[in-house]
């Protein structure tokens, strides 16, 4: 069987998993932003009153997943971020920034939230809140991803730039694991000395054993190396609305690379926020096996369709 979505509580589903020694290599994921939206379902993560309530859910949730996870696996987490605001409405008490990736267009109703120790107009810092707490209770944090959206959703702000990208942060659970840097090289093009374009670069990076990259030729390496490089940190993925769904969905462009570099052929990659299955369909493309959880039974069907489309 190539995968399976389970529906239900993800950390009930998680910890079902483990007590029976289910384990997957890597973990590509898009939880519920703090505060967005009403996903229609008791006890679903987003709405928690404070944001050290949502915060300990998503150190509760990503407990579930390093149990299932490989010694030598990681996790690939997107959070987008959001302003406190004192006024209330379909925000209910937040200002969502619209460059939120959310899994629905719904708003949710007036609801009283407690700011904590933001003041209104702060930026909430949620996705780097989370990050510092799951490397607090044990995850290793190996780097911040920058989204660049090219697209933004326009914003009607005169006193701040309009946000343009989101956070993906590459966590693991141990300090090795398994990292395919090669399937995921991009282009390594550089200006020329007359302004032009030449493949390579003339500096030679150091890795983190500190030996030179030999594909930043042309100093090093074989010339049919010269024309990649190793991937860098800023990934440029347009968002793309799904004609299938009523809510935003996780880009396919943006997931890709995460399975390739976080998995092989054959292995399981999970997505405890499946949403609309955009996960499933990736790794099914690459010829990977999957598990999904989802509180929401209504998006099975959505689910088949993008998975077997």
């Amino acid at each position: 069987m190539m995968g399976h979505i389970e529906f239900g509580d993800n950390r009930e589903i998680l910890r079902t998993w483990a007590a029976a020694g289910v384990k997957v290599q890597t973990c590509v994921t898009s939880p519920p932003y703090y505060g967005l939206r009403d996903y229609g379902h008791d006890g679903q993560i987003g709405l928690e009153q404070t944001p050290d309530e949502y915060i300990a859910n998503m150190v509760d949730v990503f407990r579930g997943v390093r149990d299932v996870l490989a010694d030598d696996g990681t996790l690939w987490l997107n959070l987008g971020d959001s302003y406190a605001s004192s006024t209330k409405g379909s925000g209910g008490g937040w200002a969502a920034d619209p460059n939120n990736y959310a899994h629905k267009a719904q708003a949710f109703g007036a609801r009283k939230f407690s700011m904590g120790d933001t003041k209104p107009k702060d930026l909430m810092g949620i996705p780097w809140r989370v990050a510092f707490a799951l490397q607090a209770d044990g995850w290793y944090l190996r780097q911040d991803i920058i989204w660049h959206k090219p697209n933004p959703m326009p914003e009607s702000v005169r006193d701040r730039c309009t946000k343009a990208h989101e956070y993906v942060f590459l966590m693991s659970k141990g300090p090795r694991y398994y990292f395919d840097a090669e399937a995921i090289k991009e282009p390594a093009v550089t200006s020329g000395p007359r302004g032009g374009s030449i493949y390579g670069t003339t500096n030679r990076e150091q890795s983190i054993d500190g030996r030179a990259d030999r594909n930043n030729g042309p100093r090093g390496g074989a010339p049919d190396t010269w024309k990649t490089r190793n991937r860098r940190s800023v990934w440029t993925v347009a968002t793309r609305p799904y004609s299938g769904a009523h809510f935003a969905v996780f880009p396919p462009q943006l997931i890709e690379p995460a399975v390739l570099a976080g998995s092989r052929v054959g292995d399981v990659v999970l997505d405890p926020f499946m949403g609309s299955g955009t996960t499933a369909m990736v790794a099914k493309q690459h010829g990977r096996r999957w598990l999904g959880c989802e509180l929401n039974e209504t998006y099975q069907q959505l689910q088949e369709q993008r998975i077997n489309g």
